[in-house]
């Protein structure tokens, strides 16, 4: 059974994550498993939207932890947390905010530690009110490595942040809407994901990687955002797709081509 399934509709790829045995806790198989699956759906421009979700209505229980701290993979653990650059931990969260297309997060179950960190890579996430989360690493010593510092950044106060962190409380759907973790909430988070994506494809490809680009750099590259605005402007309105906009805006039957830029 593959840790990680993709299944394509219409555009959207929905990308499961499968090991509901283990509540889908994070193996280092898996986490080489998002990677690999989220620089195939990089380079895959009939793609148009992604959904991130659980299988057995369960996101992520988090770290398999009997898997990381088994003899065979200390070593290669060790070396990801010394080598430069993003470690394998990192790169299987923070590679899905480098995708050109939206990614929408559809969390019910569990989403604990790794999960987590996970769930807040996607640039929307649409939660079932009972959804039990948590930044749980502080529970078994540790603290969040997986891009949390990145990932977090501007969804919540310092100080709920560090309140959470710190004290790996367990905390539901409802309360991470209140504090801004969560997005949206649905008693059937994925239908609601596919919905959204359905809504979101109606859009230019082109126009809704512009506007990944530019809205992220507000938040992580605030000096770079003005002129990215301009960058990406330029390009737009000499690509095609721009063009195909305004015509589907008259003629809803209109086609978009696949996206122009990488």
């Amino acid at each position: 059974m593959a840790d990680i399934q993709i299944e394509y509709q219409d555009g959207i790829a929905i990308v499961r994550l499968n090991r509901p045995d283990k509540r889908n806790a994070m193996s280092f198989s898996m986490l080489k498993d998002l990677v690999r699956s989220a620089e195939q759906l990089k380079k895959n421009r009939q793609v148009r939207a992604v959904i991130l979700t659980g299988a057995a209505q369960v996101f992520s229980a988090g770290i398999d932890l009997k898997d990381l701290n088994h003899p065979k993979h200390r070593l290669f653990a060790a070396w990801q947390l010394v080598k430069p650059g993003q470690s394998l931990f990192q790169k299987a969260c923070l590679v899905w905010q480098q995708l050109p297309v939206p990614v929408i997060a559809a969390v019910e179950g569990y989403c604990f530690g790794a999960g987590l960190q996970l769930a807040l890579a996607a640039d929307i996430r649409i939660a079932h009110p009972d959804t039990q989360m948590s930044i749980m690493e502080s529970r078994w010593g540790l603290v969040p490595d997986m891009g949390l510092s990145r990932s977090l950044a501007g969804l919540m106060p310092l100080d709920v942040a560090k309140e959470l962190t710190l004290s790996a409380r367990i905390f539901d759907g409802q309360y991470a809407q209140q504090i801004g973790l969560v997005t949206h909430l649905s008693d059937d988070p994925l239908t609601s994901a596919q919905q959204l994506a359905n809504e979101l494809i109606e859009r230019s490809p082109d126009a809704l990687y512009a506007a990944k680009q530019v809205l992220d750099a507000m938040q992580h590259q605030p000096h770079q955002a003005l002129r990215l605005e301009k960058i990406w402007q330029l390009k737009l309105l000499l690509g095609k797709n721009s063009r195909l906009a305004r015509q589907k805006d008259k003629q809803p039957q209109t086609e978009f081509l696949p996206r122009q830029y990488k």
